[in-house]
C-alpha cells in the first residue's frame, strides 16, 4: 500500500490511534528487546488503564525476550493450540474462519484494507483488528475514518468480543507479562465503547 501524507489529527485521536497500534504490535508476536525497553519506559495514572501501564512497565523492565516468547507461545500457539484463540470467529461462533471473518473481509475491501503478503493469520485476530482500527483513525492508507465509520467498524468487529478476550488474557493461567496487556485492552475497550455510545454520528 502507498502511504499517504499524514493529515493532522486531533491529539485525542492521535493518542487513540497510538494505543490501538501499540496493542496490535504487542499482540502480533513476542516482543523483542526494543519493544520491552519501550514498555519499561511507559507510565500511568491511577485509572484502571493507567494501572495496567504501570504494571506492564515494571514487568517489562525485568522480562527477557526469551521469557516473553515462551509466554506468548504458551498463550497463543502451544502444542496444537495455545491457551487462548484470539480470533473473532472463535469467540463469537466457537469455530475459526466463520461468518465474522467473512464480514470483516467485506468491510476491509470497502475500506481499502488488505492483509499483508507476509501475514498468514486469519484477519479477524485481535492484533490485526487493533492495527486496522489504528490505521482507520490515523488515516494511514486513506483519509481518516469519520467517527461514524469508526463506530460502525468497532461495533461490528471489535465490541462483540474483544473485551471478553482481554479479560481472558488478563486472567489466563499462563499470563504474566501479558496479564497487564489484558488489563489495558479491557479498560481501553470499555472507554472506547462508552465514547462511541455517547457520540453523535457525523
Amino acid at each position: 500500500m502507498t502511504q499517504l501524507a499524514a493529515t493532522p489529527l486531533p491529539e485525542e485521536d492521535r493518542l487513540r490511534a497510538d494505543l490501538y497500534n501499540f496493542m496490535g504490535l504487542i499482540l502480533s508476536g513476542p516482543p523483542d528487546q526494543i519493544l520491552l525497553d519501550q514498555c519499561a519506559g511507559l507510565s500511568g495514572d491511577d485509572s484502571e488503564l493507567g494501572q495496567g501501564f504501570k504494571t506492564l512497565s515494571k514487568l517489562a523492565a525485568k522480562t527477557k525476550p526469551s521469557g516473553a516468547e515462551s509466554e506468548f507461545n504458551r498463550l497463543f500457539i502451544g502444542l496444537g493450540r495455545g491457551e487462548l484463540l484470539p480470533y473473532a470467529s472463535f469467540y463469537l461462533t466457537g469455530f475459526l474462519n466463520e461468518k465474522p471473518l467473512a464480514a470483516l473481509r467485506q468491510d476491509m475491501v470497502a475500506r481499502g484494507l488488505e492483509r499483508a503478503a507476509n501475514v498468514f493469520e486469519p484477519e479477524d485476530n485481535i492484533a490485526s483488528l487493533m492495527e486496522m482500527m489504528g490505521a482507520m483513525i490515523a488515516g494511514r492508507f486513506a483519509s481518516p475514518a469519520t467517527l461514524a465509520q469508526q463506530k460502525t467498524f468497532f461495533n461490528r468487529h471489535i465490541a462483540p468480543w474483544a473485551g471478553h478476550f482481554f479479560a481472558d488474557l488478563e486472567g489466563a493461567k499462563n499470563s504474566v507479562f501479558y496479564a497487564p496487556v489484558g488489563k489495558i485492552g479491557r479498560a481501553f475497550m470499555q472507554i472506547e465503547a462508552e465514547a462511541f455510545r455517547l457520540s453523535k454520528d457525523d
